[in-house]
């Protein structure tokens, strides 16, 4: 829609720029909600870490005591294995001996309550004497892990190997063994003692630990020795390939580490030790779930809360956003009503050329500054020949269309955003040319003049036949104290200097010859 660009009162989007307040609101509770957002993930996270760092420091210590306990428990065992390989090393054994030695196991393993029992086999692992007194009547050991450890070491060192299952009575054991020599250091036999399986499984269950907790005891190459809870499958299984094995250990002889359950596929954290004395390892584990069962709770209940919150922003924020959206509507249709107003204020209804008010403001303005800038200004003033003739033949209504016409062929010849058009009043135009001199002016009216006569408007009451136009211009390099009425009177003196040498021509203003009089004359009738 045209706007008084030539309005020194005017500027687009008001006095200053509005301000972005819908996009504003937008940020602002965009920002608020993010930074609930971010915090609570943050009060989240550290009370995660914090429930975590709690659990690893009870993981620590229940490993330890753990280790201590399965230490002490091999270590009392291995005692009494010692010093039985020094007795029966230094007396031997033979029928004489048996009687002595039976009674000794047998006090030995009743005193130590995590003994299953005390065994002595000969070179061959044939069963020699037992704490249970009675030998059993099946085969040798010869085929155990342990009896062929100590037949192919000549070290005097305890050995403690896999899970088996006794021979004495089925129950399930760790042996704990050492090498007997003869005198010479000649392998003599093999000194077991058992310790139970049932043992370990008692101390597991001393501590609270979740369903899904889990305990083990393993040697040092994986493979499984006891386990909470018991699954008798999985004894002797190996662990080796495991993240604690494979990962953690090789790093430290003592950790934590939140892994991935080879067995039964459940996360838990895991504390784990190796024994200093013994080729053991303990571990303890508790699932993640348990470990943050109350910060799942509270995270929930801190999110329903924060998400409550930010349902109430946004809400809120939706109101505030359609109120502003409302606002600026408002505010546009106003400034719609205000353009058109100022265009109906300022602009003719019936041609859409500029009026007499919007007229006088431009030249006020454009006087001005060709008087800051030294710059040429031309007008050019011009009337419809002969209109009231016109009007008188073909009525109102067509003399409006061909105003209309008219107005249509000057808008197409002023080129230029600063060239203003303007009907000046009934048939009479004007159009205000900054920034152009006479030449310039004149060249202008001369196409409007052409383009008019080319409309080939029919006029019965013009001498052509045809509608014509007459123009007057006048230029100019406005000054401090000069005057609009004077700029204005001299173009139209040109016009009726125009009119008064026939008419359908252009005068500039201080010439006393019409342009192409002569052409013009000729195509006159007499």
């Amino acid at each position: 829609m045209p706007t008084p660009i030539h309005d020194p009162n005017y500027a687009p989007g008001g006095p200053l720029k509005r301000l972005p307040l819908r996009k504003a609101a937008l940020l602002f509770i965009g920002a608020v909600c993010l930074s609930l957002c971010g915090l609570l993930y943050l009060q989240l996270e550290q009370s995660r870490e914090h429930d975590l760092k709690t659990a690893q420091l009870a993981s620590t210590n229940l490993t330890r005591a753990m280790a201590q306990q399965a230490q002490d428990t091999f270590l009392e065992a291995d005692l009494v294995v010692t010093s039985l390989v020094d007795w029966i090393q230094a007396d031997g054994y033979d029928a004489t001996q048996n009687p002595r030695l039976q009674p000794a196991f047998a006090r030995r393993a009743q005193v130590l309550g995590q003994l299953h029992g005390l065994f002595l086999f000969d070179k061959d692992g044939q069963w020699v004497v037992t704490s249970f007194g009675d030998l059993p009547r099946r085969g040798g050991v010869a085929d155990r892990e342990y009896f062929k450890f100590h037949q192919q070491n000549p070290l005097a060192q305890t050995h403690i190997g896999p899970a088996v299952r006794s021979r004495q009575n089925g129950e399930w054991i760790i042996p704990l063994s050492r090498r007997v020599n003869d005198r010479n250091g000649e392998f003599l036999g093999v000194l077991l003692a058992g310790i139970k399986m049932s043992y370990f499984d008692q101390f597991f269950k001393s501590f609270n630990l979740d369903n899904n907790g889990a305990m083990f005891l393993a040697l040092a190459d994986g493979t499984l020795l006891a386990r909470r809870p018991y699954e008798e499958a999985l004894i002797g299984e190996s662990l080796a390939q495991g993240q604690i094995f494979q990962r953690y250990l090789p790093q430290a002889s003592a950790g934590t580490a939140m892994i991935r359950s080879e067995l039964d596929g459940v996360t838990r954290l895991y504390g784990y030790r190796q024994l200093e004395a013994y080729p053991l390892v303990v571990s303890a584990a508790a699932p993640e779930e348990v470990i943050l069962r109350s910060w799942y709770a509270n995270a929930v209940q801190s999110s329903v809360i924060v998400a409550l919150v930010v349902l109430g922003v946004g809400l809120f924020g939706w109101v505030f956003v359609q109120q502003v959206r409302n606002g600026e509507r408002i505010e546009t249709d106003l400034r719609e009503a205000q353009a058109r107003l100022e265009v109906i204020a300022t602009h003719d209804s019936l041609t859409g050329l500029g009026n007499r008010r919007l007229f006088e403001r431009a030249l006020e303005v454009e006087f001005a500054r060709g008087a800051r800038q030294q710059q040429s200004l031309a007008l050019i003033m011009f009337d419809i020949d002969f209109f009231k003739r016109y009007n008188d033949a073909y009525g109102h209504v067509n003399g409006d269309q061909c105003l209309a016409r008219v107005a249509d062929v000057v808008k197409r010849c002023c080129q230029r955003k600063s060239d203003l058009a303007v009907r000046y009043g009934g048939e009479e135009f004007a159009v205000l040319l900054p920034d152009t001199d006479a030449q310039g002016a004149l060249a202008i009216a001369e196409q409007i003049r052409h383009a008019i006569k080319e409309e080939q408007i029919i006029h019965s009451g013009s001498p052509s036949g045809y509608l014509t136009v007459s123009l007057g211009c006048h230029a100019f390099v406005p000054k401090g104290g000069d005057s609009v009425e004077v700029f204005i009177e001299r173009s139209d003196t040109a016009l009726y200097q125009a009119k008064n040498f026939g008419r359908n021509r252009t005068v500039v203003s201080g010439d006393n010859t019409a342009v192409n009089e002569r052409q013009e004359a000729a195509s006159l009738p007499s």
